[in-house]
């Protein structure tokens, strides 16, 4: 068992588990900014009840014993309100289509770029070739289903890259820093949990009194569990074992998954044209993923 986990296998599967959390939470965010409820419950949500499950360990494992300072803050501000109440204004502005291909499609070539500073790492033709193919697919499948309406969607749009950018740092440092659970548990939860609440409870405007309890029950499931504890422990795991750039790529499936659900769950309808772009960003994938027999293996250090 040990060996799989630390194997690239365990990897591969961690990032299967975060597109199939991201796609679903792409739907969830847009549903959530869009409602009675405000961008500032969603952030409350995500930071407070994430805190109430990770505080026990927290405490139990003394999180903070062996943390710098540095990386406190850097993680916290990685993870924490200024990205995720961007992000959630981004889906005011723009169609949840629009977060695929902004947020997730660049992240390969931002974590390739990150990788060559922060990890000495060379950039591979093919790994750049894989990720150009991943944001031209990543641009056709969301825009054919949306629509380009860059006049109407550029601030949401900036929001998504912006919140494309956080990620991308964050999964380069979890591969650098050797991020465990119980720094993302501590940073990412306790931490904002204690910055941001008082500030949401005593100052910020909230829907929670007009909201429907099924919405907020659901928001509260996938913004306080599933992103800010699951989803970011599988992709600190898959950096370390797959890789950032692998990581990476994997993220920017999001969208192509997300518009296949779409078709098996709701009956929508695809052009072609999005099929095809299903089929690049599969095939961006195997180039970035695919290890092939003479590459060396990443550097790592600080």
């Amino acid at each position: 068992m040990g060996a799989f986990l630390s194997s690239p296998r365990s990897g591969y599967l961690a990032c299967t588990m975060v597109v199939c959390i991201w796609a679903f939470w792409l739907i969830v965010s847009r549903i959530g900014a869009t409602s009675t409820l405000t961008i500032y419950d969603l952030a409350a949500l995500r930071y407070g009840i994430s805190a109430v499950v990770a505080l026990p360990f927290v405490i139990f494992f003394k999180a903070w014993k062996n943390l710098p300072l540095q990386r406190i803050v850097i993680l916290t501000f990685l993870l924490g309100p200024l990205y995720i109440l961007t992000v959630f204004s981004g889906f005011i502005f723009a169609p949840a289509a629009h977060g695929g291909v902004f947020m997730n499609g660049p992240v390969p070539i931002m974590t390739l770029i990150l990788g060559a500073i922060l990890l000495n790492t060379a950039i591979e033709y093919r790994k750049l070739a894989g990720a150009a193919l991943i944001i031209v697919s990543s641009a056709v499948l969301g825009f054919g289903a949306s629509g380009l309406m860059l006049a109407q969607s550029w601030i949401g749009d900036l929001c998504f890259v912006f919140g494309g950018l956080c990620f991308a740092v964050f999964v380069t440092l979890s591969r650098l820093w050797n991020i465990k659970t119980l720094d993302i548990f501590f940073c990412g939860s306790v931490v904002n949990a204690v910055i941001y609440v008082p500030v949401w409870y005593f100052f910020l405007p909230s829907g929670f009194a007009t909201t429907e309890i099924s919405l907020v029950i659901l928001q509260s499931i996938y913004q306080g569990l599933l992103p800010n504890l699951v989803g970011l422990v599988f992709i600190a795991h898959a950096s370390k074992t797959a890789g950032a750039d692998v990581t990476a790529a994997f993220m920017a499936i999001v969208p192509g998954f997300g518009a296949l659900l779409g078709v098996i769950l709701l009956s929508e309808q695809m052009p072609l044209a999005s099929w095809g772009a299903i089929v690049g960003l599969t095939a961006g994938l195997l180039l970035m993923a695919r290890k092939l027999p003479q590459s060396r293996d990443l550097k790592t250090g600080m």
